[in-house]
C-alpha cells in the first residue's frame, strides 16, 4: 500500500457486516467508514440496530458476515478486553463497593499496569473529568453527572483508540444533558479520539457530531453532517425521522429554468427550486421545515421573497405553543391539511403572535423547499 492510500485510510472500516438473531436481521450487510479524531452518530429508531453495531465494534457480538477494520487489522476475532476499544454503558455499570478511584483504576489493575504509573494515571483522569476531592467516594455518594464522569474516566483510563457511546446521557436532566454534552465535546477535542455515540435524541446528535449516520431495520440509509442531513435528506423517510418537517405529496407539472411546479390535493400548486439534484421523477414530495414557514395576517410583501416565487397557504391558526424563544404554531387549510410553522420570538411582548381562530396566510419562498422523489 503506497503512503497516500494509507494516510487517506480511515481508522475504523466496517465492511459488509451482517448480524442475525433468529430470524430477525438487527444489522443488514452495513458498510461505513469513520475517521480518525471523528466524532461519529449513530441515530435511528428503536430496533433499527444501532446497538447491536456498537456491541459488534465492542466485542460483545460477533459479525454472521463482514469485517471490522481498525488501523488496516481484523478485529472482529479479537476479544474485547485485547481490542484498543472501549465502551461507556447507559447505566454506567459502575462498582458500587469501589471509590471513584478503584472504580477508575480498575482495567488499569486487570492489565497489569505499575501501582505508581496506575496513580498517576487515574489523576490524569479525575482532573480531566473534573472530579478532584471526590476520589474517595462510592457511587451512591454521587450526583447522576458524577457518576457519568466516573464511567467516562474508566473508559478512557486504558486510551483507546475509539471510544464508544451507547446512550450516555439518558439518564440525564435537560441542563445537565446540555452541559454534559458540551463538556464531550470539549474531551474529545483534547484527546483527539474517535467517539462512536449512540443515540434517539436527534439534538443531541446534531450537536455533538461531526457525521450523523442515519439507521432504518439495520441498514444506514445516509451519512451526513448534521447541516446536510436536515437541510437535503436523502428519502422521504428521513425527512419525516429527522426534526419536524410539512410534506406534501404531488405531481411535477411544469419544468422551467431551475424550478418546478408540483401539483398537490392539499397545497394546491407549489413553485420548488432544484437546489440540490435533478428531479427524475413525476411524483415527489415537498418538503418544508416549520421554520421556513412564515405568518402574517396579509401575506408577504411584494419584496420580501425577491425574486423567487412564493407560495402562499391561506388558513386558520388550530393550535399556538410558546417555547420561549421560538412559538409554534398548526395552521389548518381549507383542504383540511395542517402546516406547522416555528417563528422566533423577536419582540418581548406578544405584539406578532397569532391567536387560535386567526385567519393568517403561511408563505415560503421556492428555496425554501425541497423534493423528495417517492
Amino acid at each position: 500500500m503506497s503512503e497516500a492510500a494509507a494516510l487517506d485510510m480511515p481508522l475504523l472500516r466496517i465492511e459488509g457486516v451482517a448480524k442475525s438473531f433468529g430470524n430477525f436481521r438487527a444489522v443488514d450487510r452495513l458498510s461505513l467508514d469513520i475517521r480518525a479524531g471523528e466524532f461519529f452518530a449513530l441515530l435511528g429508531p428503536s430496533g433499527c440496530g444501532k446497538t447491536t453495531l456498537l456491541r459488534m465494534l465492542a466485542g460483545f457480538e460477533t459479525p454472521d458476515e463482514g469485517r471490522i477494520l481498525l488501523g488496516g487489522k481484523d478485529i472482529a476475532p479479537v476479544l474485547p478486553h485485547e481490542r484498543p476499544v472501549n465502551m461507556m454503558f447507559q447505566n454506567y455499570a459502575l462498582f458500587p463497593h469501589l471509590s471513584v478511584r478503584d472504580n477508575i483504576a480498575f482495567g488499569l489493575k486487570r492489565a497489569g499496569m505499575a501501582r505508581a504509573e496506575i496513580a498517576t494515571r487515574v489523576a490524569e483522569l479525575v482532573a480531566l473529568v473534573k472530579l478532584e476531592g471526590m476520589e474517595k467516594r462510592k457511587p451512591d455518594q454521587l450526583s447522576g453527572g458524577q457518576r457519568q464522569r466516573v464511567a467516562l474516566a474508566r473508559s478512557l483510563a486504558r486510551r483507546p483508540q475509539v471510544l464508544l457511546l451507547d446512550e450516555p446521557l439518558a439518564a440525564l436532566d435537560k441542563k445537565l444533558r446540555e452541559s454534559t454534552q458540551a463538556e464531550l465535546m470539549e474531551l474529545q477535542r483534547r484527546l483527539g479520539m474517535t467517539f462512536i455515540i449512540v443515540t434517539h435524541d436527534q439534538e443531541e446528535a446534531m450537536t455533538m457530531a461531526d457525521r450523523i449516520g442515519v439507521m432504518d431495520a439495520g441498514r444506514l440509509v445516509q451519512v451526513a453532517a448534521p447541516r446536510n442531513l436536515y437541510e437535503a435528506p436523502a428519502s422521504r423517510w428521513i425527512a419525516g425521522f429527522v426534526g419536524d418537517i410539512n410534506l406534501f405529496d404531488g405531481q411535477v407539472v411544469s419544468r422551467e429554468h431551475g424550478r418546478l411546479t408540483v401539483s398537490t390535493s392539499e397545497a394546491g400548486p407549489l413553485a420548488v427550486s432544484e437546489l440540490w439534484s435533478p428531479v427524475t421523477k413525476e411524483i415527489v414530495s415537498v418538503a418544508i421545515r416549520p421554520e421556513k414557514v412564515k405568518l402574517s395576517r396579509r401575506g408577504p410583501a411584494s419584496d420580501e421573497g425577491g425574486s423567487q416565487a412564493i407560495n402562499r397557504l391561506d388558513g386558520v391558526v388550530i393550535d399556538v405553543n410558546y417555547l420561549g424563544g421560538v412559538t409554534t404554531y398548526k395552521v389548518k387549510l381549507e383542504s383540511g391539511a395542517v402546516v406547522r410553522s416555528s417563528m422566533a420570538n423577536t419582540a418581548r411582548l406578544n405584539v406578532d403572535a397569532y391567536l387560535a381562530g386567526q385567519r393568517v396566510v403561511a408563505w415560503f419562498t421556492a428555496d425554501d423547499c425541497l423534493v423528495l422523489e417517492q
